[in-house]
């Protein structure tokens, strides 16, 4: 059977430095097929979609609410020329009402475990409209390694330099935060992975740099600091969402290749001036995840968080607006509300504000969307703090000698004399 998985278009966020990472849901999920499945996967963010090329079955994979519209096209285009198509992925748990309007089937829930029914259920035409696993999560032990075998590698690079892989060792998350969704997706219970497992899946991928997309490291001490003890002798590089804030956890993160984190700066508390330090104090980069919009920002609130930022001295910083996602505390304060004055789900895409702030007007918090950007990078640019980190990790790699020079040395040739150059 001739199975095409599409992993739909979507608009990148505003002033970010463009760059592709290979998709992570879709190459987990295709680890759960049955073996007779010859999947065929499509990333259309960097490649056209084929519509007369003919196949038996389409699935299309959705993270992002940005990516639910044009999901809903293509699968318009394939059912017209009598192909049945199934949604999965998170964003199809986020809008799976509306979905349902588009498909002939939506998989909602994690898909180990259940993948022979459903394909056995199209192959005997008894396809079922909706397969609702939301509640009946698979044990993490039937997790397998991800098919990165269907990603074409070569579409993956920044300036001829290859990207990150992603890879996960745990699912659910036990906090509840504001603007989230993963306690609906996931559950609230922190559900990871067998070490050897996750680590297992870590030596078999061809690439010394890696993303940990677990929604937070920091949620088991003892778990954490065992996973770390066994990655050390990979030799990896990776970033991930944060890590405990404890010196002996920091240290073990060290020493198995924590090359930089993603942690959400909400105020300028000495709390994270400090977390922020411990970070560097190990090596550890930091890039902020700062979050515009909260009903406790006024202008001058948000002027005095971008300062601090740069005071701090943060690696990066990406600037994002509160947007009310479905399934989340912040979907059902505004709607209760009634402060959410967009629902076309184009404009979701944390660069464009879609209700109204408390303090100001929605013009005034996207024009500090701005503001942020601006400022962040004005002494430095982004792309010159990007080329930092990465000159910074192949250091590492030539010191452990685990260095791989891809199609062009970033840290010594092109990118470099580019800097500031508008990239893709």
């Amino acid at each position: 059977m001739k199975f095409r998985l599409i992993y739909p278009r979507w608009p990148k966020l505003e002033r970010q430095t463009e760059f592709h990472l290979p998709p992570h849901g879709p190459v987990v999920f295709a680890a759960s097929l049955p073996d007779d499945v010859d999947v065929d996967f499509v990333d259309e963010n960097l490649e056209t979609i084929d519509f007369d090329d003919p196949v038996d079955f389409v699935g299309i994979s959705m993270m992002l609410t940005a990516q639910v519209k044009r999901g809903w096209e293509i699968a318009d285009t394939y059912r017209k020329r009598g192909t049945k198509v199934i949604f999965g992925g998170i964003s199809t748990m986020l809008h799976a009402e509306e979905t349902m309007n588009y498909t002939d089937s939506i998989f909602l829930g994690e898909a180990e475990g259940k993948m022979e029914k459903v394909f056995s259920d199209f192959s005997h035409n008894r396809l079922q409209k909706v397969y609702d696993y939301i509640d009946d999560r698979p044990p993490t032990e039937m997790i397998d390694t991800a098919r990165r075998d269907i990603l074409k590698r070569d579409l993956y690079n920044y300036r001829g330099i290859q990207m990150v892989d992603l890879v996960h060792a745990s699912r659910g998350c036990r906090f509840n935060c504001y603007p989230c969704a993963v306690s609906y997706l996931g559950g609230r219970q922190f559900r990871p992975r067998p070490i050897d497992k996750a680590v297992e899946e870590m030596a078999s991928i061809d690439n010394n740099r890696l993303f940990i997309v677990d929604n937070s490291l920091a949620q088991d001490k003892q778990w954490e600091m065992d996973l770390f003890r066994e990655m050390i002798p990979l030799k990896k590089k990776w970033c991930s969402h944060p890590i405990e804030d404890d010196p002996k956890v920091l240290d073990l993160a060290a020493q198995a290749g924590a090359w930089y984190v993603y942690q959400a700066i909400f105020d300028t508390s000495k709390y994270i001036r400090e977390r922020v330090k411990r970070y560097k104090d190990h090596g550890i980069g930091v890039e902020g995840s700062i979050l515009l919009g909260l009903d406790n920002h006024t202008e001058d609130h948000i002027k005095e968080l971008i300062d601090f930022l740069i005071e701090i001295n943060l690696d990066m910083a990406e600037f994002t607006v509160l947007v009310p996602f479905p399934h989340t505390k912040a979907f059902e304060d505004l709607s209760r509300q009634n402060r959410i004055f967009s629902h076309d789900w184009d404009d979701y895409t944390a660069d464009r504000v879609v209700f109204y702030p408390k303090h100001m007007t929605p013009e005034r918090l996207q024009e500090l969307f701005h503001y942020g950007w601006d400022a962040f990078y004005r002494d430095e640019p982004q792309e010159l703090k990007m080329f930092t980190l990465l000159r910074e990790v192949s250091m590492r790699e030539k010191a452990d000698q685990t260095y791989r020079p891809r199609r062009r040395d970033l840290a010594s040739h092109a990118f470099g004399r580019e800097t500031g150059q508008k990239v893709i």
